[in-house]
């Protein structure tokens, strides 16, 4: 199966929906027990978790966040080109931070908890243009 690849299509149907309001970023040298992350990132530096927050506290963790989790729900191709750039262009002009993480179907964008609605205003308003 493989995912939409026309840009005003992934724009026109990327249908974003709001996951939660609670996920922190956090390194550690492994997934601490109890922390069940969204992703992992292995860097030099250590393993960044995108958990949620209330796990990365109960392993001690020292977290960022708390951040917003949107998806947007179109089977996206990772060969696409152009949805990461028009939707952190539409999220920049509002002054909103966003940090992108690509899974295998959908897009996922983590960006700070206080920044939500207005970010999920922004990419209503990016579907419809």
């Amino acid at each position: 199966m493989t995912g939409e690849m026309d840009l005003k299509r992934l724009l026109a149907e990327m249908s974003p929906q709001l996951c939660g309001l609670d996920w922190g970023y956090a390194t550690a040298p492994a997934v601490p027990f109890g922390v069940m992350p969204f992703a992992t990132v292995a860097e030099d530096e250590g393993m960044t978790l995108i958990a949620p927050m209330a796990d990365l506290a109960k392993a001690g963790l020292a977290a960022q966040g708390p951040f917003a989790r949107i998806t947007l729900t179109i089977h996206s191709a990772l060969q696409a080109v152009g949805l990461t750039a028009a939707v952190a262009g539409a999220l920049a002009a509002e002054g909103i931070s966003a940090n992108v993480v690509a899974g295998f179907y959908h897009d996922h964008i983590f960006l700070p908890a206080s920044d939500a609605h207005r970010a999920m205003a922004a990419l209503r308003r990016l579907t419809d243009a």
